[in-house]
């Protein structure tokens, strides 16, 4: 009988534990958990600060007894792994400060990963700054929210869980603020679909402050000092500056660690030391796109990680893919995800890569309570294939990207998009569905049919002497002009051709890109040089409102 320990539970830990048990009925199983939860919900532990999950006792998705009773798994909580002996397979557990030794067979190590701390003055002696990272650290943050007088929060970190942990503490009844050292919020995202995300928290009363971090607590923790020396009071402060992985064992194992420390793996998840597997967040893992090393955080992957090793383990055949960062995040009313590459790491990396944005509607227009809804995907012009996505919306944005997520690790092309079929009716989609009209656009890029010009090129253009032709009709000028711009709406195009001068290059506008377009064809086929600013005036106007002209200006 094969004896298998698992150091840690929750997402990579658990699933690899029931899939053994599913594959391997005669295997002894022991989980080795430090703290006092084997199995809970990190993800959903925000949602508890506003009472949007009502009840702490939800977030415990299965207890050791319920474990026990149906997969017959010895779990053993409040366990801490304190060494790794490969050479005689033992581990070191201390458990009510006794510290006893356990053999094993095989060994999979799941620690996850802990909270970035970073040194900054006077943070030891803040007794009201905390992370979240696990129950504990919830029931915290719970009690300092319930026993003292908490009124001004500060969340130091706009990533996914900043993001989520600011709203949810101004759901609680909090004046908010929301630090990031980066200069916009959810660093993943890119700079111009942030903007939506950062519009959305400030409608909402949330105080975002960018391109600064903290540099200093005062008064046990009441004073939050910032990198420019403007200081934020703060009852309550949040720390979610990132993670690191919790690689202490492996690395006092002998275990090989790579970039930011995380354990290196084989794509059986094997580590260099024979019988010794690692997995989930502390994990090195290939980006798929680009087959580089990389760190990714997520619960997905881990919990896919933790069945594959065991089937490896179970004997099948099972090799660990690559993963590629699919992730999402609400801000109040606004949806925001991701997948793959955005465009600054695909620029980085020396991808050959083009940008581009289209903005509809989650479901037919025509239909009551349909919303808007902006994608960007990133891809190759020469060979089509796709980089990445990141979606902004009401409603709808899952289902699209978590197509386009499908799309890149089937390997499809942008003209693959054009041909995928959706489920129809008015109520839930259009029947060009939003990721047609991705591929739709994408395509005629590459086909030679339209020229693009990103947003944040378009005042160097402007500068070199092209000149915006604003398509749409006059009642929407009221939302916000381009300076200088001309105007002729595009059903007037054709009949008002003698007021252009063929000899000026012109940069097309409308609302989202799509009308612009069909001014861009009108255009190039009777002599004039014109593109197409990517994404309309929507985009424009979210991500540089100082540069258009509004009627209260």
């Amino acid at each position: 009988m094969k004896k298998i320990v698992i150091v840690g539970g929750v997402a990579g830990g658990m699933s690899a534990a029931t899939r053994l048990r599913r594959l391997m009925d005669d295997a002894e199983i022991i989980i080795m958990e430090k703290g006092p939860y084997v199995s809970f919900a990190n993800c959903g532990l925000p949602y508890h600060i506003s009472g949007e999950i009502a009840e702490r006792s939800d977030l415990i998705v299965q207890t050791p007894e319920a474990l026990q009773a149906r997969f017959k798994l010895d779990i053993r909580s409040e366990h801490e792994v304190t060494k790794v002996n490969p050479e005689n397979k033992t581990i070191e557990v201390l458990h009510n400060d006794e510290v006893f030794t356990e053999t094993y067979d095989e060994l999979i190590l799941s620690p996850g990963a802990k909270p970035f701390i970073p040194s900054i003055p006077g943070l030891d002696a803040a007794t009201n700054a905390f992370s979240l990272r696990n129950v504990p650290d919830l029931d915290k943050i719970m009690s300092q929210l319930k026993e003292n007088e908490v009124k001004e929060a500060v969340v130091i970190g706009a990533g996914f869980i900043g993001v989520e942990m600011a709203e949810n503490l101004k759901k609680f009844g909090l004046n908010v603020t929301l630090v990031e050292m980066a200069p916009h919020v959810l660093p993943p995202l890119d700079e111009e679909m942030a903007a939506f995300v950062e519009a959305e928290l400030k409608r909402n009363g949330v105080r975002v402050i960018t391109s600064q971090s903290a540099n200093e607590f005062r008064n046990n923790g009441k004073e939050v000092v910032l990198t420019d020396g403007q200081i934020i009071p703060s009852d309550l402060t949040i720390l979610s500056v990132g993670v690191r992985p919790e690689n202490s064992l492996a690395e006092a194992a002998g275990i090989k660690l790579g970039r930011q420390g995380g354990i290196l793996v084989d794509n059986n998840y094997q580590t260099n030391i024979p019988n010794i597997y690692a997995v989930g967040d502390a994990i090195i893992v290939k980006q798929q796109i680009t087959g580089e090393d990389t760190m990714i955080a997520l619960a997905s992957p881990a919990n896919r990680q933790g069945r594959q090793v065991a089937d490896v383990i179970a004997g099948l055949n099972r090799k660990n893919q690559g993963s590629i960062g699919t992730a999402i995040v609400r801000a109040f009313n606004l949806t925001a995800a991701s997948t793959g590459l955005n465009e600054r790491v695909a620029q980085l990396s020396g991808l050959n890569h083009i940008a581009i944005h289209t903005t509809g509607k989650d479901h037919a227009g025509y239909y009551p309570g349909a919303t808007s809804l902006t994608i960007k995907l990133v891809f190759d012009p020469e060979t089509g294939k796709i980089l990445g996505a990141q979606g902004i919306g009401q409603k709808g944005v899952d289902k699209r990207i978590d197509v386009i997520a499908t799309a890149i690790k089937g390997g499809l092309t942008i003209f693959d998009l054009m041909e995928l079929e959706f489920t129809y009716a008015p109520p839930f989609g259009s029947a060009k569905d939003p990721v047609n009209m991705l591929g739709y656009v994408a395509s005629n890029i590459v086909e030679g049919l339209s020229d693009s010009v990103a947003w944040h090129e378009l005042q160097t253009q402007l500068n070199d002497g092209k000149q915006v032709l604003d398509v749409r009709s006059p009642d929407e000028l009221a939302n916000g002009q381009y300076p200088n711009a001309i105007n002729i709406p595009v059903n007037e195009l054709r009949e008002r051709l003698n007021e252009l001068d063929r000899t000026q290059p012109y940069i097309i506008s409308c609302a989202s890109g799509a009308r612009s377009y069909i001014a861009e064809r009108i255009l190039k086929q009777n002599g004039f040089t014109v593109a197409n600013l990517d994404g309309g005036f929507y985009l424009y106007n979210t991500v540089k409102p100082e540069d258009i002209i509004h009627e209260n200006n």
